[in-house]
């Protein structure tokens, strides 16, 4: 999978992804991180890329013309137009499912905005989704790239090396994942559940689904409604609720 990543700090891009899982995955090919610093399309010595908005108001506003030659860099060597999505407050929120969606694409334009924002007219042109990592306000689009491109990249055949891990983690089935324990047995005088302990794979199973929607029902009980809960699950959260679990 090729991310291009329109950015006037292609460093904290590449600094950022060039490490860990995803810079394991780039290093074999698997995925392709490209950045384009809109700042060498600027048509000036300066590579000034912001002006003040029309209408008045605080601090400045990216200009259309060297967002559209970046893009226009990428979708040429593309040879189409490409799913471009920008990153501001405004947008959806990103999440599991859209994750999964843009996983999909083989290619991938992500746009990081800067200053009070992007000129509304590029984005009719080239954006094709809005994303927002969450409702606050940073002072760029790089990190939610990263965070973007991070979950995104999980979902790539290849990228972990235990395929299975992609599958079975928080968010899945609108579940959190279980609780996780590794050595010591004992450690500051807790113990491993004896049920992880069994070698029993049924039971472990059980326990982890057990674990995982009770966990959901305390931390985030919103993703509940979209739980495909058994009626004794339901129950089970009931008896805890009427005790004051």
């Amino acid at each position: 999978m090729k991310f291009h990543v329109l950015t006037l700090f292609p460093d904290m891009i590449e600094n950022g992804l060039r490490t860990s899982i995803t810079g394991r995955a780039i290093e074999r090919g698997i995925l392709t991180l490209h950045t384009v610093n809109i700042r060498d399309f600027a048509g000036n010595r300066y590579g000034k890329v912001d002006d003040y908005p029309y209408g008045g108001g605080a601090g400045m506003v990216m200009q259309p013309q060297p967002i559209y030659d970046a893009y226009q860099s990428v979708a040429r060597d593309a040879g189409r137009k490409l799913r471009t999505i920008y990153l501001t407050p405004q947008g959806r929120t990103f999440s599991q499912e859209l994750a999964e969606d843009f996983a999909k694409e083989e290619e991938l334009v992500l746009l990081c905005g800067h200053y009070e924002g992007v000129d509304e007219r590029v984005l009719e042109e080239i954006a094709t989704d809005f994303i927002s990592i969450g409702d606050y306000v940073l002072t760029g689009g790089e990190l939610p790239a990263m965070v973007m491109i991070d979950t995104i990249s999980r979902l790539v055949e290849g990228v972990l090396n235990n395929e299975a891990s992609a599958e079975f983690e928080s968010f899945q089935n609108a579940l959190l994942e279980y609780p996780q324990y590794s050595r010591p047995e004992v450690w500051h005088g807790k113990a491993v559940p004896p049920v992880l302990l069994s070698g029993h794979h049924a039971n472990v199973e059980k326990w982890r689904r057990e674990q995982s929607v009770r966990r959901t029902a305390r931390w985030r009980p919103d993703l509940l409604e979209k739980a495909n809960l058994t009626e004794k699950e339901k129950e089970m959260l009931k008896g805890e609720e009427d005790n004051g679990i």
